[in-house]
């Protein structure tokens, strides 16, 4: 290990011996899917100096574990006990062996981040989504705070900071604009005359030039800073956030303190487009992107003065936000936006193609519903032209875990929204916090999955325990330590371990309410047992590891994640999805210049040009899916609507307290019963997003259908081990910085991948 990773390694209690991990290299051989190696080695494994590399598969794993371990409060203690340690050793080992093995992975952000020196400076970081309601709110002691504002003080621009805060160290952001948050902030008061200035000297002054920015020389000839409200922003990713809130606060006359209404900001320190960016990864973007985003921003609020801001207002500016971060080559702006389910504009909003393609892309958009509501049709009409807008129950979400479990009222009643993904509910300011297990891979393994589901649970308690940097976020973790683990490769091991799936067909029943004729889904039974038994497992982890430590059990402890990135590692079914099809071929892009592409060639896969994008190649890689040839197994491109729906509605009958994310994908002919089916399940799933299926329909497509027989002899012109052709083509040697191209977590693309 090196770098940044022995960095945190100093202070370490635990640590795993060269010893032990050779010796499971020799004994366990990493579950590797078929593209598992590549995006692992282009998406999870760090840049190494000292070696001239990025890590292998056992030095990450050694990593996180040991970046995870360490996080038990035990070990913070003045005296920390010996038997402590050796327990926790113990642990490791344990844990070490289970994710190298893929067997289960956490999360990817804890894969990129956990062990690192970015993971002491930013505790946030190792939480991959979050949520905030857009309302003025108190940034507490944060570890930013706006210098012209008491911790105390309402402001309109602290989701705005949160947001762009999370969203710029990697993490997903879901933010609600529902009518009860807006109707809270008031009116726009002053009207902004806003100057972006830059030093001659600064490496982006004329590109700056071009997009709205002055010479600060020619502007100083002539002002003042005294006259203005004047800021020069550190080159920090503080000093973005704090020249946007000063932005929207003096718009507002509660947080305006000096009256003014001339606000000058100073980009010269700004570091230009194409620095290396510490801690996260990355090259900059320079300041030009931030200078078009405030402007866009003033704007905006001066076109409102003396107005109220509407849900579509507070919206763009969450998507200017996440349009700005995208800028970064390593990071991604993952934006959920939950609006009321009466706003027709909300829910209408990105018909505006031009504002669409300027900004309104950075957010998937749902709505907000209870059990009451019935106006599906007008939903399901919008999500058959473009996907949108999904559904989040948030009446459910407050009172129910699993729904097998009945009615709680108020077990969760801090809800008010969801993480991007839609699979963790979250009260304003709180994270998600996931692990999951490949019960599939780890039953070919040896594991006792009673074992491999309590390993993560204590690993998702642990990160509870991270330094966070934002009060608000502190404060609802330490009261709830939600955790969120979930089982991914689901398809896969049903169908292995019980020979069919869990939808075994479907009798005739009446809804209770409308008196609508419904088909309710038969569950297999022996499916039922095992997964409720898994369920009460994680509950009973958490709940003893809880005792141990002395703090709060978990007021949720279970989810599915769509897990797209880290599902391909171990080459099992996404989350609850169903393969795309049963033979596949699967697409990655990479930057022209990457090194894995010659390997990848000598090896005898397909590589060609991308018709769309510029210096940019893509690889072909042909996929079997697990029992393809069985005669129970069903595809995305075959699986009914309805049986989605249901398999959904199972999971979160005995599975999951939280949710379960799932993107229903629907043939053309389906889309008369998308009303239907969330009507009929509106008492059982939390939230729901759908996709048209597409197969082949365009060039170079990311995933595209094939028979039996082309995925043959695709397989017959692959030989040699990419990993081993690599090493010897570059002398164990790598380039640093290089990364796949567009790639995303989930269906949706509203997943940070790391």
């Amino acid at each position: 290990m090196g770098g940044i990773a022995m960095q945190a390694m100093k202070l370490s209690s635990v640590s795993l011996s060269d010893e032990f991990i050779n010796k499971v290299k020799d004994e366990v051989t990493p579950h590797w899917g078929e593209l598992g190696w590549v995006t692992y080695k282009r998406t999870y494994a760090r840049w190494i100096p000292e070696k001239g590399r990025t890590e292998n598969w056992d030095e990450t794993v050694k990593r996180v574990v040991e970046g995870n371990i360490n996080l038990d409060p035990r070990l913070h203690e003045a005296n920390v006990d010996p038997q402590v340690v050796e327990d926790l050793t113990n642990e490791a080992k344990k844990l070490y062996k289970l994710i190298y093995g893929l067997s289960a992975t956490p999360s990817g952000r804890n894969l990129w981040i956990s062990g690192t020196s970015y993971q002491d400076r930013n505790g946030d970081a190792l939480n991959n989504c979050w949520f905030i309601a857009v309302r003025p709110q108190s940034y507490g002691h944060s570890h930013i705070l706006p210098e012209y504002l008491q911790p105390e003080t309402p402001a309109v621009s602290m989701p705005y900071s949160f947001m762009f805060d999370q969203l710029m160290k990697g993490g997903g952001v879901g933010f609600s604009v529902t009518k009860n948050n807006i109707h809270k902030i008031p009116l726009v008061d002053n009207k902004i005359d806003l100057k972006v200035i830059i030093d001659k000297n600064s490496k982006s002054y004329k590109d700056s030039l071009d997009m709205g920015a002055m010479d600060k020389d020619e502007w100083l000839k002539n002002h003042s800073i005294k006259d203005v409200r004047y800021y020069r922003l550190p080159d920090t990713r503080e000093g973005w956030v704090v020249a946007n809130a000063h932005l929207i606060d003096m718009h507002f006359n509660g947080t305006n303190i000096d009256g003014k209404t001339d606000l000058v900001l100073d980009m010269s320190d700004i570091r230009e487009k194409g620095a290396k960016i510490k801690g996260f990864g990355g090259t900059a973007s320079g300041p030009m992107p931030l200078i078009e985003m405030l402007i866009d921003i003033n704007d905006l609020l001066n076109s409102r003065v003396g107005r109220h801001l509407s849900s579509v207002d507070a919206t763009d500016i969450g998507n200017l936000i996440g349009k700005t971060v995208v800028a970064g080559n390593v990071r991604r702006s993952a934006e959920l936006a939950l609006g009321s389910a009466d706003d027709e504009d909300f829910i209408t909003m990105k018909q505006d193609k031009d504002k669409l393609y300027h900004h309104r892309w950075a957010s998937n958009n749902s709505v907000a519903v209870d059990s009451e509501f019935d106006n599906y049709g007008p939903v399901a009409d919008s999500i058959q032209h473009n996907g949108e807008p999904g559904i989040v129950n948030l009446e459910l979400s407050k009172n129910y875990g699993r729904k097998i479990d009945g009615k709680q009222k108020d077990i969760d009643g801090n809800v008010e929204g969801t993480n991007p993904c839609g699979e963790i509910s979250l009260a304003n300011g709180e994270p998600c916090n996931l692990f999951e297990v490949f019960p599939y891979v780890a039953s070919q393994q040896g594991w006792d999955l009673d074992e491999a589901f309590t390993l993560g649970t204590r690993f998702s308690k642990r990160v509870t325990f991270s330094n966070y940097d934002w009060e608000v976020s502190r404060n609802v973790i330490e009261n709830n330590r939600r955790i969120g683990i979930s089982m991914s490769g689901i398809q896969d091991w049903i169908l292995a371990k019980f020979g069919n799936r869990v939808v075994t067909g479907y009798e005739d029943a009446t809804d209770p309410e409308t008196g609508d004729a419904i088909k309710k889904p038969i569950y297999d039974p022996r499916v039922v047992k095992e997964v409720d038994g898994l369920y009460k497992d994680v509950v009973a982890a958490d709940k003893n590891y809880s005792k141990t430590l002395g703090c709060k059990p978990s007021i949720k402890h279970t989810t599915v994640k769509p897990s797209g990135t880290v599902a391909k590692l171990a080459g099992v079914s996404e989350g609850m999805h169903f393969h795309y099809a049963g033979y596949l071929i699967q697409r990655i892009r990479f930057q022209d210049s990457d090194p894995l592409l010659p390997a990848l060639k000598a090896c005898g896969y397909h590589v060609e040009p991308d018709v769309y994008t510029k210096s940019t190649m893509v690889a072909e890689f042909p996929i079997r899916a697990s029992h393809a040839d069985s005669e129970n197994f069903a595809s995305a491109g075959n699986v009914s609507i309805a049986e989605q729906f249901a398999t959904q509605a199972f999971l979160q009958t005995y599975w999951s307290d939280n949710a379960v994310s799932c993107t229903v994908t629907f043939q053309p002919n389906e889309g008369d019963q998308i009303a239907p089916l969330m009507r009929q399940y509106r008492f059982t799933t939390k939230s729901t997003s759908l996709l048209p299926y597409v197969g082949n329909e365009f060039k170079q497509a990311p995933k595209e259908p094939i028979d039996e027989k082309t995925y043959e002899d695709k397989v017959m012109e692959i030989h040699g081990d990419v990993a081993t052709v690599f090493a010897k083509q570059n002398d164990n040697h790598d380039k640093k910085g290089v990364e796949l191209v567009d790639q995303t977590d989930c269906a949706g693309g509203a997943c940070p991948v790391k």
